[in-house]
């Protein structure tokens, strides 16, 4: 009964949010904000506090429910309101590209050639040779020709959009014959099928989940086939009793039959990794020389660049793929355009690009390197001479991310972290609400921070985000 009668007082101590405009007035920074902007965090901090008196939260004491105390609150909430939803954070999961957290970094060329075309005009689709109006492919078809070896090429917004838009080009109402084992789901639960029911093709699987041979191709092939697909398994894979059919097989049956043959490589790469250590997986250079007529793959996974759908092949097919009126509906910016252009420069010169792309300087990243980046991480933390702070050096694999690579395990170099008296959990939920965020993982109840991904000029953000936790002196 005492326990209702005290929340009764302090919801009746609770001020209107007419009480609270009329105070905010007389604040330096509300003062200059809109009566909107302040009514909104207004009510967002009195709804809260309502909530936590009717559930018995003992932090709401008279003192949260003073002027000065409402005022400062609302001036967070407004705070929080003003700043950006999308933020920079650590990725200290150590999984390189990671979809959740925006994929690829770009190139610092890439960006700084984004910042010039976002702040001015730029010749978009204007030929300046001939003064009149040009193609928005033109500044990277031939930095895609050039690398991949292909006749021809164009870019739409992303990789399922390039499928989507191969499709209902060239099999639209028809069949098209695609090997039961690639029949993917990619992120965000888009599969293969629904993307061609999308496009007015019609599937026809054939083979097995794990066997596929040339001769159920053949079978397949009648007056209705349109295209031959084969979809490159770029996250899964299936091991033990299997069998397919190579790419330049298919072309070959494809061009025999005269039926156009298109692989999808997901990922894509246009170098080999294994001479780091990683698998071998075919690079995009090698399925165009098979001769297929369409090859399709992402921009911002395996090549380092921004999010993008590149489709590289037959010149008389790109043609008629770019007249398609779908095109436009997925078609490109400006900035991506420019990141993309950029990122393909960079290509040109793999070693410049191993070094200068994040997404593969992170995947090639010594060992070495890695121990000294985790050395000088722990190092900076000790400074904050903390007792109730541990820090052990460990030893834990990272991932490629992004569909890519899926069994990979890189060796990399981590921290682990632990707080007395402080769970695993409450840290990494604090550092993924601080103002920079910081994303781990937690194993064993020990916050891991793996260093293959957290940039040397984010140490400092780290190491401040720990020192503000420790400050409060939480106990959980």
């Amino acid at each position: 009964m005492e326990l209702n009668q005290t929340r009764q007082a302090m919801l009746k101590q609770l001020p209107g949010i007419d009480r609270i405009l009329e105070l905010s007035k007389n604040d330096p920074d509300l003062s200059l904000l809109s009566k909107s902007i302040v009514t909104r965090g207004a009510r967002r901090v009195v709804d809260r506090l309502r909530a936590a008196i009717l559930h018995g939260d003992e932090t709401v004491s008279s003192i949260a429910l003073t002027d000065e105390a409402i005022i400062e609150s609302v001036r967070s909430a407004v705070s929080a309101d003003m700043s950006p939803n999308l933020k920079h954070v650590v990725n200290a999961t150590g999984i390189v590209i990671h979809t959740n957290l925006g994929r690829s970094l770009l190139a610092p060329e890439a960006v700084a050639h984004m910042a010039v075309i976002a702040s001015g005009y730029s010749n978009l689709e204007f030929n300046l040779d001939t003064g009149k109006r040009g193609l928005r492919y033109d500044c990277i078809e031939e930095l895609i020709c050039e690398i991949t070896g292909a006749q021809a090429a164009m870019v739409v917004n992303n990789n399922a959009g390039a499928v989507l838009l191969c499709l209902e080009t060239m099999a639209s109402g028809r069949q098209v014959i695609v090997s039961r084992g690639e029949l993917v789901e990619i992120g965000g639960s888009f599969r293969i099928p629904d993307v061609m029911t999308k496009s007015g093709a019609i599937l026809k699987e054939v083979g097995t989940t794990n066997r596929t041979h040339m001769k159920d191709y053949e079978s397949a092939i009648d007056q209705d086939t349109g295209l031959l697909l084969k979809v490159h398994t770029s996250n899964y894979t299936i091991q033990g009793f299997t069998a397919e059919v190579p790419l330049r097989d298919l072309v070959q049956l494809g061009h025999s039959r005269h039926i156009p043959v298109m692989e999808d490589l997901g990922s894509g790469m246009f170098m080999d990794f294994s001479r780091y250590g990683l698998p071998r997986e075919p690079t995009v250079q090698e399925s165009v020389a098979t001769g297929a007529d369409i090859v399709t793959f992402s921009g911002d996974k395996l090549l380092g660049g921004p999010q993008a759908g590149i489709i590289a092949g037959k010149k008389e097919i790109i043609r008629e793929i770019g007249k398609n009126p779908l095109t436009r509906a997925l078609r490109i910016d400006k900035l991506t355009l420019a990141a993309l252009e950029s990122t393909l420069r960079l290509h040109r010169d793999p070693e410049r690009a191993l070094r200068e792309i994040p997404t593969l300087r992170m995947l090639t990243l010594p060992m070495d390197t890695l121990k000294g980046k985790a050395e000088t991480l722990a190092q900076l933390l000790e400074q904050i001479d903390d007792p109730r702070l541990q820090i052990q050096r460990l030893d834990r694999p990272s991932r490629v991310g992004g569909g890519s690579l899926p069994l990979v395990e890189l060796p990399s170099k981590c921290l682990g972290i632990t707080i007395e008296h402080i769970s695993a959990g409450f840290i990494a939920e604090f550092m993924r609400r601080y103002s920079s965020p910081v994303i781990g993982r937690i194993e064993e109840n020990v916050f891991v921070m793996d260093l293959r991904t957290v940039q040397d000029n984010e140490f400092p953000i780290v190491k401040t985000a720990f020192s503000t936790l420790l400050a409060k002196g939480i106990s959980c």
